[in-house]
């Protein structure tokens, strides 16, 4: 490729130079930095590799000034170590860093009075051309929530119950990964599932708890009490030792890993066998579910395809605003079968069908 002369080596380049070592127009150049299509791969390939040689960047900070827009978007998360929080926000990281978005983060805390309606009157004041809204739970003065704002919002997980002008919503629906978790228990033979329960503020928790419970209405079968653990394995070893003096337990869907594995942990030093006396369910697929004692039987939730998809779709409504909506993806529901489930004591063959989801 042709070195770029006449110019001096301390000028940062421009895209009129970028197109002059391509042999391209400035226009094609523009195309490719912002990953517009109708590009051929040979033209886009010979920019991208023009581009690396000559050091080139896309001058952002001048684009919002002609556009209007500061090429940046918010993340409202809950400040919070749990599983599936930190591994979606470590993905949105990963979607936003080869678009030219900036990334301003905002931690909302249990507790916090202004809650969501806060994190994103703060975004706002930056400046954001977009609102991503990570695993929300509601906070006082939540409900009914309303948010003012002029630029698009994508709700990843559950969604609260608030309007906007534009949402985008991604992942699966709670309620279907409930459904999955309790179907395969029930078509093993057990003849009602009980539940561990995530914290009622959380909306993920309450769209678990109503899959669970429509899933065993539709079937039939007794609902038991719900019990209520606040993630951690220390609640779920604490629900356990409760299970445990109930002879009539014989499957459990706890509503993530953590509180499973201290569930199981609790079982076992009771003297009740996990899968032979009681079968354990949980959700999301942490690493050390396969490398449990038993393995745990779970539903893994594709968090990369699902910031991916939201955020395709967050970055076209945010630079097309007049455009229709992409479509969302239709995420799979994959249910992980390990040796933590098995058919009830004294059963050794499924009495009911799968039923499709």
């Amino acid at each position: 490729m042709a070195r770029l002369a006449g110019r001096s080596p301390r000028a940062a380049p421009r895209s009129v130079d970028v197109a002059r070592v391509a042999g391209v127009s400035q226009k094609t150049v523009s195309r490719v930095m912002n990953g517009e299509p109708y590009v051929s791969e040979g033209v886009r390939r010979r920019v991208l590799d023009a581009a690396e040689e000559l050091g080139y960047r896309l001058n952002h900070a001048a684009r919002a000034l002609a556009s209007g827009r500061t090429r940046s978007i918010g993340v409202v998360t809950l400040g919070t170590a749990l599983y599936g929080p930190a591994t979606l926000l470590m993905g949105v990281e990963r979607a936003v860093r080869d678009t030219g978005y900036a990334l301003r983060v905002v931690n909302t805390m249990e507790g916090d009075a202004s809650g969501i309606a806060g994190a994103v009157d703060s975004l706002l004041d930056q400046g954001v051309d977009g609102i991503v809204i990570s695993e929300p739970i509601e906070e006082e003065g939540d409900a009914d929530l309303s948010l003012r704002t002029d630029v698009p919002v994508l709700v990843l997980g559950a969604p609260p119950p608030f309007t906007a002008p534009r949402v985008v919503t991604a992942g699966i629906v709670a309620d279907r990964l409930a459904r999955a978790v309790t179907e395969h228990l029930l078509e093993l033979g057990h003849t009602t599932v009980h539940h561990l329960a995530g914290p009622a503020r959380w909306y993920a928790a309450r769209d678990r708890l109503e899959g669970w419970r429509a899933t065993l209405a539709e079937h039939g079968r007794r609902e038991p009490p719900v019990i209520t653990g606040d993630w951690s394995a220390s609640s779920g070893y604490a629900a356990g030792r409760r299970l445990a003096a109930d002879d009539t337990v014989t499957a459990v869907f706890a509503a993530n890993d953590d509180m499973a594995i201290g569930l199981i942990r609790a079982l076992l030093e009771a003297g009740r066998r996990v899968p032979e006396d009681v079968s354990v369910v949980g959700l999301d697929d942490i690493p050390v579910a396969a490398y449990m004692s038993p393995p745990l039987t779970t539903v893994r939730q594709p968090f990369d395809a699902m910031v991916q998809d939201g955020f395709k779709r967050l970055v076209h409504a945010i630079e097309n605003p007049d455009a229709d909506p992409i479509p969302a993806q239709d995420l799979p529901v994959e249910l992980v079968v390990r040796a933590s489930t098995a058919p009830p004591p004294h059963r050794t063959t499924p009495e009911h069908p799968r039923v499709s989801l």
